[in-house]
């Protein structure tokens, strides 16, 4: 063949015939050389691997942000302007600024609105889950869009119900419900007096919210069972509540609803109760500028970790301080000590992660001054973190005396994957105790329902009580019984001999909580083990019978 009927092939497609190669050869290459030069468009087929091929670099911490820590917060427009996103350093921009947004006072370092975000998923894992994850159920998601609602009325094991006279009056029974009230909730409804009502028809503890205000009525299906006072006086049917085109079963007869009891109002609220929050703050800017000095003030810190979803873990920073290294102003009867707290917490890049600043204040009768500063204050602080490795600065300072102290840790913040029997950290406490109602989730070292002050430096007198916490999550439910099945091995050990001075064990379901999430507390008397002094460890073993799979938890500490 010629250049030119080789320059012919190539630019033209044709086939020419060469009688020194064979057909099927020059066929085969003519082929070739199509193929590389004919750009063709993407089939259907194509643009669905890629979608999917997108779809699997989304599953990642980033994809579980959007689906789980976020997903009753974040508007339509964001989540198309976060799937439009294609690297995850845009990601990490994006999560930034999406934050920023919503920060009420973005003038400090601190950022209120994801604190809270993060303790109503944590309060929600821990009050409302029932074999799905507390966030994932609809008292979870209004309690986290909207916070805690102005008041509850609950009927935790239904029964007899005396029905108000907008629902038709009389005496029924009940499945479990709850009704809950807002004061005022901007954008939903009417905006005030706004009235949700949850129920567990299925009796699982699973509460659904619902539209219809005879839901719960466990006698709706029994004949002559239940009536209202319309019914009972003849001048309407049971079967009329059938035939009702206002999406309700109520027993009202004639009577016309109460407005806020409208079938469109109560469906605009229903919808408006599913939609996320009007954003309420600009796109800002933050910088994070900084003078770090450092002098002698003695201080103690620790960190334990308390997953809220498998992308998020309320980190509780812990700072102790010795009165005795602190200087006080006298000021009458009374004297008080002052420690300025500057912290920041920084990636292993030394990029920004949190800052935040408190103030300490150790107030003391000044006539029992001498005696008061032999003992110690504490701090602490909850921050919620992405798994990983961060760097925590401290910088305190001593208003009073001047003194200062920069200390530097490392986070090490665990990662919980969703299929893996997971702990929290496991704390050794001096206070373990129930809050009162209306201080749960809140307030320094509340946890949950709990408050659990750690020991610092785990050192106790035989005389005093040790508390045990820790959080246990990701038992496997039993299919029927939607319960976990294994143990907790309790065991104490004495350092230096090896000795067990403490063994005991107990079934999981004997400990409160659900197979997503579960909490041991106990106080221990130390006393009751006479126990001599010296350095010990206590182990929990856990063990998740129908995984297959056990975790051991570990802590040290001293009887002095």
């Amino acid at each position: 063949m010629t250049s030119k009927e080789l320059v012919s092939v190539f630019l033209t497609g044709t086939l020419m015939i060469c009688p020194t190669m064979p057909l099927a050869a020059q066929k085969k290459k003519q082929d070739s050389v199509a193929r590389e030069t004919v750009a063709k468009p993407q089939t259907e087929k194509e643009k669905r691997r890629a979608e999917e091929k997108l779809k699997k670099e989304l599953m990642t911490p980033y994809r579980k942000w959007l689906n789980e820590d976020v997903i009753y917060i974040i508007t339509d427009e964001e989540k198309k302007a976060f799937s439009r996103l294609a690297t995850d350093e845009e990601r990490e921009q994006f999560i930034e600024q999406f934050w920023l947004r919503r920060d009420p006072t973005p003038d400090s370092q601190e950022n209120e609105y994801k604190e809270e975000h993060y303790r109503r998923i944590a309060y929600a894992n821990e009050r409302y889950a029932s074999g799905i994850p507390g966030w994932k159920t609809d008292r979870g998601q209004i309690y986290i869009t909207f916070g805690p609602p102005d008041e509850i009325e609950s009927h935790p094991s239904g029964g007899t119900y005396e029905r108000p006279y907008e629902e038709g009056g009389g005496t029924t029974s009940t499945y479990p419900f709850e009704k809950w009230r807002y004061r005022y909730l901007a954008n939903v409804g009417s905006g005030t007096d706004i009235n949700i009502e949850f129920v567990d028809k299925t009796m699982t503890g699973e509460y659904r919210m619902t539209m219809d205000p005879s839901e719960k009525d466990a006698l709706l299906m029994v004949p002559g069972a239940g009536l209202t006072m319309m019914e009972q006086m003849g001048m309407s049917s049971k079967n009329d509540r059938f035939n009702r085109t206002d999406g309700t079963r109520l027993g009202t007869g004639n009577n016309p609803l109460p407005a806020r009891m409208n079938q469109f109002e109560r469906l605009q609220q229903f919808a408006d109760l599913q939609k996320a929050p009007k954003v309420k703050f600009t796109d800002l800017e933050a910088q994070v500028n900084s003078r770090i000095m450092f002098n002698l003030l003695p201080m103690q810190a620790r960190a334990d970790f308390f997953p809220t979803t498998s992308t998020t873990v309320m980190t509780n920073i812990t700072l102790q301080f010795n009165r005795k290294d602190l200087q006080f102003k006298q000021n009458g009867p009374v004297s008080q000590g002052v420690v300025n707290i500057y912290a920041r917490i920084t990636s292993m890049a030394r990029r920004v992660v949190n800052v935040f600043e408190d103030v300490v204040t150790v107030d003391l009768a000044t006539d029992l001054l001498q005696e008061g500063s032999k003992g110690s204050s504490i701090y602490q602080k909850s921050v919620p973190l992405a798994p990983g490795t961060y760097r925590l600065n401290v910088v305190a300072k001593d208003v009073v005396g001047g003194n200062m102290n920069n200390y530097e840790m490392s986070l090490v913040v665990p990662r919980m994957e969703d299929d893996k029997l997971f702990a929290s950290s496991l704390i050794l406490a001096d206070v373990l105790e129930k809050v009162p109602t209306r201080s749960i989730g809140t307030g320094q070292f509340v946890i949950g329902s709990s408050k659990v002050r750690p020991r610092m430096g785990d050192n106790f007198k035989n005389s005093e009580k040790m508390g045990i916490y820790v959080k246990l999550y990701n038992f496997q439910p039993d299919e029927k019984t939607n319960k976990p099945s294994g143990t907790v091995e309790y065991e104490i050990v004495k350092t230096s001999d090896n000795s067990k001075v403490l063994e005991f064990t107990e079934d999981v379901t004997q400990i409160e909580g659900s197979a997503s999430q579960m909490t041991i507390e106990k106080m221990l008397p130390l006393g009751n083990l006479n126990l001599a002094p010296g350095q010990y460890t206590i182990r929990l073993k856990v063990t998740d019978k129908l995984k297959n799979q056990s975790l051991t938890q570990s802590a040290q500490f001293s009887i002095t």
